[in-house]
Protein backbone atom coordinates (compact mmCIF):
# COMPACT_ATOMS: atom_id res chain seq x y z
CA UNK A 1 0.00 0.00 0.00
CA UNK A 2 0.79 3.65 -0.33
CA UNK A 3 0.52 6.21 2.57
CA UNK A 4 1.29 9.67 3.28
CA UNK A 5 2.38 10.29 7.24
CA UNK A 6 2.74 13.65 8.30
CA UNK A 7 5.83 14.09 10.99
CA UNK A 8 5.93 17.21 13.79
CA UNK A 9 9.07 15.90 15.64
CA UNK A 10 8.94 19.59 18.07
CA UNK A 11 10.77 20.13 20.40
CA UNK A 12 13.55 18.29 22.35
CA UNK A 13 14.01 15.02 22.34
CA UNK A 14 11.52 14.89 19.89
CA UNK A 15 13.76 15.30 16.84
CA UNK A 16 16.06 12.13 17.65
CA UNK A 17 13.30 9.78 18.91
CA UNK A 18 10.75 10.65 15.77
CA UNK A 19 13.95 9.95 13.37
CA UNK A 20 14.02 6.47 14.91
CA UNK A 21 10.87 5.97 14.30
CA UNK A 22 10.48 7.34 10.55
CA UNK A 23 13.81 5.27 9.99
CA UNK A 24 11.61 2.06 11.92
CA UNK A 25 8.36 2.61 9.25
CA UNK A 26 11.03 2.91 6.22
CA UNK A 27 12.79 -0.11 6.79
CA UNK A 28 9.14 -1.97 7.61
CA UNK A 29 7.86 -0.59 4.03
CA UNK A 30 11.14 -1.74 2.30
CA UNK A 31 10.82 -5.46 3.72
CA UNK A 32 6.84 -5.78 3.83
CA UNK A 33 6.50 -4.25 -0.02
CA UNK A 34 4.72 -0.72 1.28
CA UNK A 35 5.77 2.72 0.58
CA UNK A 36 5.59 5.04 2.78
CA UNK A 37 5.94 8.58 1.87
CA UNK A 38 6.84 11.25 5.07
CA UNK A 39 6.41 15.09 5.10
CA UNK A 40 7.60 17.41 7.83
CA UNK A 41 6.14 19.95 9.40
CA UNK A 42 6.28 22.39 12.88
CA UNK A 43 4.36 22.25 16.08
CA UNK A 44 5.19 23.63 19.57
CA UNK A 45 8.03 25.63 20.56
CA UNK A 46 10.02 25.20 17.74
CA UNK A 47 6.97 26.37 15.46
CA UNK A 48 6.33 29.30 17.88
CA UNK A 49 10.04 30.35 16.94
CA UNK A 50 9.46 29.85 13.50
CA UNK A 51 6.22 31.57 12.79
CA UNK A 52 4.74 32.96 16.25
CA UNK A 53 2.27 30.19 15.88
CA UNK A 54 2.17 26.66 17.98
CA UNK A 55 0.51 25.23 15.35
CA UNK A 56 0.79 27.29 11.67
CA UNK A 57 -1.04 27.40 8.73
CA UNK A 58 0.84 25.24 6.92
CA UNK A 59 1.47 22.53 9.76
CA UNK A 60 -2.75 22.07 9.55
CA UNK A 61 -2.32 21.89 5.88
CA UNK A 62 0.18 18.94 5.91
CA UNK A 63 -1.76 17.48 9.02
CA UNK A 64 -5.15 17.15 6.30
CA UNK A 65 -3.78 15.80 3.55
CA UNK A 66 -1.77 12.90 5.93
CA UNK A 67 -3.50 9.52 6.38
CA UNK A 68 -1.45 9.62 9.85
CA UNK A 69 0.56 11.97 12.18
CA UNK A 70 3.42 10.83 13.60
CA UNK A 71 4.52 13.41 16.84
CA UNK A 72 7.51 13.59 18.60
CA UNK A 73 7.14 16.25 21.66
CA UNK A 74 6.46 19.60 22.60
CA UNK A 75 7.22 22.06 25.14
CA UNK A 76 10.03 23.06 27.01
CA UNK A 77 10.70 25.95 29.79
CA UNK A 78 12.28 28.35 27.03
CA UNK A 79 8.98 29.21 26.07
CA UNK A 80 7.51 29.74 29.29
CA UNK A 81 3.71 30.06 30.70
CA UNK A 82 2.76 32.52 28.64
CA UNK A 83 -0.21 33.53 26.63
CA UNK A 84 1.09 31.80 23.62
CA UNK A 85 2.57 27.84 24.86
CA UNK A 86 3.86 25.11 22.60
CA UNK A 87 1.59 22.68 24.42
CA UNK A 88 -1.72 24.60 22.58
CA UNK A 89 -0.42 23.54 19.34
CA UNK A 90 -0.91 19.81 20.85
CA UNK A 91 -4.10 20.53 21.91
CA UNK A 92 -5.31 22.38 18.37
CA UNK A 93 -4.06 19.12 16.78
CA UNK A 94 -6.42 16.84 18.15
CA UNK A 95 -9.39 19.61 17.30
CA UNK A 96 -8.29 19.39 13.79
CA UNK A 97 -8.09 15.54 13.49
CA UNK A 98 -10.84 15.21 15.89
CA UNK A 99 -9.76 12.31 18.04
CA UNK A 100 -11.76 11.84 21.32
CA UNK A 101 -9.93 8.90 22.77
CA UNK A 102 -5.94 8.24 23.42
CA UNK A 103 -5.32 5.15 23.42
CA UNK A 104 -1.79 3.69 25.94
CA UNK A 105 -0.96 0.26 26.14
CA UNK A 106 1.41 -0.57 29.05
CA UNK A 107 3.23 -3.44 28.87
CA UNK A 108 5.73 -5.19 31.54
CA UNK A 109 8.49 -6.99 29.70
CA UNK A 110 10.02 -10.46 31.58
CA UNK A 111 13.49 -8.21 31.06
CA UNK A 112 12.46 -5.21 32.65
CA UNK A 113 10.02 -6.17 35.53
CA UNK A 114 13.04 -5.91 37.87
CA UNK A 115 13.69 -2.08 36.69
CA UNK A 116 10.07 -1.24 37.97
CA UNK A 117 9.84 0.37 41.42
CA UNK A 118 7.03 -1.76 42.40
CA UNK A 119 7.99 -5.77 43.12
CA UNK A 120 8.71 -7.46 39.82
CA UNK A 121 6.62 -10.16 41.34
CA UNK A 122 3.37 -7.76 41.15
CA UNK A 123 3.55 -6.38 37.81
CA UNK A 124 5.54 -9.53 35.74
CA UNK A 125 2.68 -10.33 33.30
CA UNK A 126 1.07 -6.63 32.85
CA UNK A 127 -0.71 -6.02 29.83
CA UNK A 128 -3.14 -3.19 30.26
CA UNK A 129 -4.44 -0.92 27.47
CA UNK A 130 -6.15 2.32 28.72
CA UNK A 131 -8.87 4.02 26.52
CA UNK A 132 -8.85 7.67 28.08
CA UNK A 133 -11.78 9.77 26.61
CA UNK A 134 -9.67 13.02 25.24
CA UNK A 135 -12.04 16.16 24.31
CA UNK A 136 -14.51 16.51 27.03
CA UNK A 137 -14.58 17.09 30.92
CA UNK A 138 -12.98 19.64 32.90
CA UNK A 139 -10.05 20.37 30.52
CA UNK A 140 -12.52 21.60 27.77
CA UNK A 141 -15.32 22.37 30.23
CA UNK A 142 -15.78 26.20 31.23
CA UNK A 143 -13.11 28.23 33.20
CA UNK A 144 -13.87 31.35 35.30
CA UNK A 145 -11.50 33.35 38.03
CA UNK A 146 -13.23 35.68 39.60
CA UNK A 147 -12.72 37.93 43.03
CA UNK A 148 -14.91 36.38 46.15
CA UNK A 149 -15.40 38.07 49.12
CA UNK A 150 -13.14 39.29 51.10
CA UNK A 151 -12.43 36.39 53.57
CA UNK A 152 -12.71 33.92 49.65
CA UNK A 153 -10.19 35.93 47.84
CA UNK A 154 -9.99 34.67 44.30
CA UNK A 155 -12.64 31.75 43.16
CA UNK A 156 -11.84 29.67 40.23
CA UNK A 157 -13.93 27.37 38.71
CA UNK A 158 -13.31 24.80 35.89
CA UNK A 159 -16.06 22.54 34.73
CA UNK A 160 -16.77 19.16 34.31
CA UNK A 161 -18.75 18.50 31.34
CA UNK A 162 -19.96 15.40 29.40
CA UNK A 163 -22.75 14.11 27.57
CA UNK A 164 -24.52 11.11 26.66
CA UNK A 165 -22.93 10.84 23.00
CA UNK A 166 -19.24 11.69 24.70
CA UNK A 167 -19.12 8.92 26.41
CA UNK A 168 -21.02 6.15 24.20
CA UNK A 169 -18.27 6.38 21.40
CA UNK A 170 -15.55 6.27 23.50
CA UNK A 171 -16.28 3.40 25.68
CA UNK A 172 -17.64 1.88 22.20
CA UNK A 173 -14.28 2.21 21.26
CA UNK A 174 -12.78 0.52 24.46
CA UNK A 175 -15.55 -2.37 24.13
CA UNK A 176 -14.27 -2.92 20.91
CA UNK A 177 -10.53 -3.50 22.03
CA UNK A 178 -11.80 -5.85 24.67
CA UNK A 179 -13.71 -7.89 22.25
CA UNK A 180 -10.68 -8.49 20.47
CA UNK A 181 -8.56 -9.40 23.94
CA UNK A 182 -9.75 -10.94 26.97
CA UNK A 183 -13.03 -9.56 26.64
CA UNK A 184 -12.63 -7.77 29.82
CA UNK A 185 -13.23 -4.42 30.35
CA UNK A 186 -12.90 -1.89 33.85
CA UNK A 187 -14.35 1.53 33.66
CA UNK A 188 -13.33 3.95 36.34
CA UNK A 189 -15.15 6.76 37.58
CA UNK A 190 -16.09 8.76 40.81
CA UNK A 191 -19.87 7.56 40.69
CA UNK A 192 -20.68 7.87 44.39
CA UNK A 193 -19.58 12.18 44.32
CA UNK A 194 -19.71 13.46 40.55
CA UNK A 195 -22.98 13.41 39.06
CA UNK A 196 -20.54 13.57 35.57
CA UNK A 197 -19.36 9.74 37.00
CA UNK A 198 -22.87 8.70 37.09
CA UNK A 199 -24.08 9.63 34.02
CA UNK A 200 -20.74 8.33 32.97
CA UNK A 201 -21.75 4.72 35.06
CA UNK A 202 -25.33 4.97 33.34
CA UNK A 203 -24.44 4.89 29.84
CA UNK A 204 -21.22 2.59 30.18
CA UNK A 205 -23.68 0.00 31.45
CA UNK A 206 -26.04 0.68 29.07
CA UNK A 207 -23.57 0.74 25.47
CA UNK A 208 -22.02 -2.70 26.91
CA UNK A 209 -25.28 -4.47 28.21
CA UNK A 210 -26.94 -3.47 24.58
CA UNK A 211 -24.28 -3.16 22.25
CA UNK A 212 -21.36 -6.04 23.61
CA UNK A 213 -23.43 -8.60 25.22
CA UNK A 214 -20.10 -11.19 25.10
CA UNK A 215 -17.82 -8.24 27.34
CA UNK A 216 -17.39 -8.59 30.83
CA UNK A 217 -17.85 -5.02 32.62
CA UNK A 218 -16.63 -3.90 35.60
CA UNK A 219 -16.99 -0.58 37.40
CA UNK A 220 -14.71 0.90 39.92
CA UNK A 221 -13.80 4.05 41.60
CA UNK A 222 -11.07 6.51 40.74
CA UNK A 223 -9.62 6.51 43.97
CA UNK A 224 -9.58 2.53 44.53
CA UNK A 225 -8.27 1.72 41.05
CA UNK A 226 -5.32 3.72 41.97
CA UNK A 227 -4.56 2.04 44.48
CA UNK A 228 -5.48 -0.90 42.87
CA UNK A 229 -3.02 -0.40 40.19
CA UNK A 230 0.25 -0.91 41.88
CA UNK A 231 -1.33 -3.66 44.31
CA UNK A 232 -2.62 -6.12 41.28
CA UNK A 233 -2.08 -4.58 38.11
CA UNK A 234 -2.21 -8.06 36.20
CA UNK A 235 -6.10 -8.42 37.08
CA UNK A 236 -6.87 -5.38 34.75
CA UNK A 237 -6.92 -5.50 30.75
CA UNK A 238 -8.35 -2.89 29.23
CA UNK A 239 -9.49 -0.13 31.18
CA UNK A 240 -11.92 3.04 30.05
CA UNK A 241 -12.46 6.28 31.79
CA UNK A 242 -12.51 10.20 31.26
CA UNK A 243 -10.21 12.68 30.79
CA UNK A 244 -9.01 13.85 34.03
CA UNK A 245 -8.87 10.45 35.61
CA UNK A 246 -7.08 8.87 32.47
CA UNK A 247 -4.87 11.52 32.49
CA UNK A 248 -3.43 10.49 35.85
CA UNK A 249 -3.93 7.09 35.57
CA UNK A 250 -1.34 6.27 32.54
CA UNK A 251 1.01 8.23 34.05
CA UNK A 252 0.39 6.22 37.33
CA UNK A 253 0.61 2.97 34.88
CA UNK A 254 3.57 4.14 33.24
CA UNK A 255 5.96 3.81 35.94
CA UNK A 256 5.27 0.22 36.24
CA UNK A 257 7.02 -0.51 32.88
CA UNK A 258 10.62 0.82 34.36
CA UNK A 259 10.27 3.77 32.57
CA UNK A 260 8.05 6.54 30.79
CA UNK A 261 10.54 6.26 27.82
CA UNK A 262 8.86 2.98 26.66
CA UNK A 263 5.41 3.85 26.24
CA UNK A 264 3.98 4.42 22.94
CA UNK A 265 0.00 6.32 22.64
CA UNK A 266 -2.20 6.83 19.89
CA UNK A 267 -5.20 9.02 19.68
CA UNK A 268 -7.90 8.34 17.71
CA UNK A 269 -11.05 9.06 16.17
CA UNK A 270 -13.39 7.00 14.27
CA UNK A 271 -15.40 8.75 11.37
CA UNK A 272 -18.89 8.03 10.51
CA UNK A 273 -17.34 5.97 7.41
CA UNK A 274 -15.19 3.99 9.53
CA UNK A 275 -12.17 5.84 8.65
CA UNK A 276 -9.47 6.35 11.45
CA UNK A 277 -8.21 9.46 12.24
CA UNK A 278 -4.56 9.06 14.37
CA UNK A 279 -2.22 11.29 16.26
CA UNK A 280 0.80 9.14 17.42
CA UNK A 281 3.43 9.87 20.05
CA UNK A 282 5.62 8.61 23.24
CA UNK A 283 3.69 9.72 26.37
CA UNK A 284 7.39 11.19 27.60
CA UNK A 285 8.16 15.23 27.27
CA UNK A 286 10.54 16.89 25.55
CA UNK A 287 13.28 16.50 28.31
CA UNK A 288 15.07 19.50 26.98
CA UNK A 289 17.81 18.73 30.21
CA UNK A 290 19.04 15.47 27.57
CA UNK A 291 18.03 16.76 24.26
CA UNK A 292 20.71 16.21 21.26
CA UNK A 293 23.11 13.66 23.62
CA UNK A 294 22.01 10.39 22.28
CA UNK A 295 20.62 9.52 25.74
CA UNK A 296 16.52 9.71 25.11
CA UNK A 297 15.05 6.21 24.72
CA UNK A 298 13.51 5.76 21.25
CA UNK A 299 11.22 3.27 22.35
CA UNK A 300 7.99 4.88 22.80
CA UNK A 301 8.54 6.22 19.61
CA UNK A 302 9.14 3.34 17.35
CA UNK A 303 6.22 1.67 19.35
CA UNK A 304 3.89 4.18 18.14
CA UNK A 305 5.25 3.79 14.34
CA UNK A 306 3.26 0.09 15.11
CA UNK A 307 0.38 1.51 16.36
CA UNK A 308 -0.12 4.09 13.51
CA UNK A 309 0.33 0.84 11.37
CA UNK A 310 -2.03 -0.74 13.18
CA UNK A 311 -4.84 1.69 13.62
CA UNK A 312 -4.49 3.92 10.64
CA UNK A 313 -3.34 1.98 7.69
CA UNK A 314 -4.72 -1.60 8.85
CA UNK A 315 -1.61 -3.17 8.78
CA UNK A 316 -1.56 -5.60 11.85
CA UNK A 317 0.70 -7.92 10.62
CA UNK A 318 3.50 -5.08 10.07
CA UNK A 319 2.61 -3.95 13.07
CA UNK A 320 3.00 -7.12 15.36
CA UNK A 321 6.64 -7.59 13.41
CA UNK A 322 7.80 -4.02 14.64
CA UNK A 323 6.40 -4.35 18.27
CA UNK A 324 8.34 -7.99 18.43
CA UNK A 325 11.86 -6.47 17.15
CA UNK A 326 11.40 -3.36 19.44
CA UNK A 327 10.33 -6.00 22.54
CA UNK A 328 13.12 -8.53 21.42
CA UNK A 329 16.34 -5.85 21.33
CA UNK A 330 14.79 -5.16 25.01
CA UNK A 331 14.39 -8.40 26.12
CA UNK A 332 17.84 -8.97 24.53
CA UNK A 333 19.49 -7.16 27.00
CA UNK A 334 20.33 -3.88 24.98
CA UNK A 335 19.20 -0.31 27.44
CA UNK A 336 18.95 3.21 27.35
CA UNK A 337 20.21 5.39 29.58
CA UNK A 338 16.83 5.74 31.12
CA UNK A 339 17.02 2.15 31.96
CA UNK A 340 20.93 1.75 33.24
CA UNK A 341 23.56 3.62 35.01
CA UNK A 342 26.33 1.85 33.02
CA UNK A 343 26.92 0.28 29.43
CA UNK A 344 23.54 2.24 27.73
CA UNK A 345 23.39 2.01 24.07
CA UNK A 346 22.84 5.57 22.23
CA UNK A 347 19.64 6.50 20.83
CA UNK A 348 20.57 5.94 17.13
CA UNK A 349 22.41 2.29 18.38
CA UNK A 350 18.83 1.56 19.71
CA UNK A 351 17.18 2.03 16.56
CA UNK A 352 20.03 0.06 14.46
CA UNK A 353 19.32 -2.67 16.55
CA UNK A 354 15.53 -3.03 15.73
CA UNK A 355 16.01 -2.29 12.51
CA UNK A 356 18.15 -5.59 12.37
CA UNK A 357 16.00 -7.62 14.36
CA UNK A 358 12.84 -6.26 11.94
CA UNK A 359 15.04 -7.73 9.31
Amino acid sequence: MKARIAVLAGDGIGPEVTNEAVALLQRAGDLYGHHFEFETAAIGGAAIDATGDPLPTATRAVVQRADAVLLGAVGGPKWGTGAVRPEQGLLGLRALLGTYANVRPVTVLPALAELSPVRADRVRGTDLLFVRELTGGAYFGAKSREQGTRDQGVVATDAMVYSEAEIARVVRLAAGFARERSGQLTSVDKANVLETSRLWREVTTRVVRDEYPDITLEHVLVDSFAMLLIQRPTAYDVVVTENLFGDILTDEAAVLTGSIGLLPSASLGVAADGAVRGLYEPIHGSAPDIAGQGKANPAGAMLSAALLLRHSLGLERVASAVESAVFGVLNAGARTADLCSEGAVSTSEFGRLVRERLA
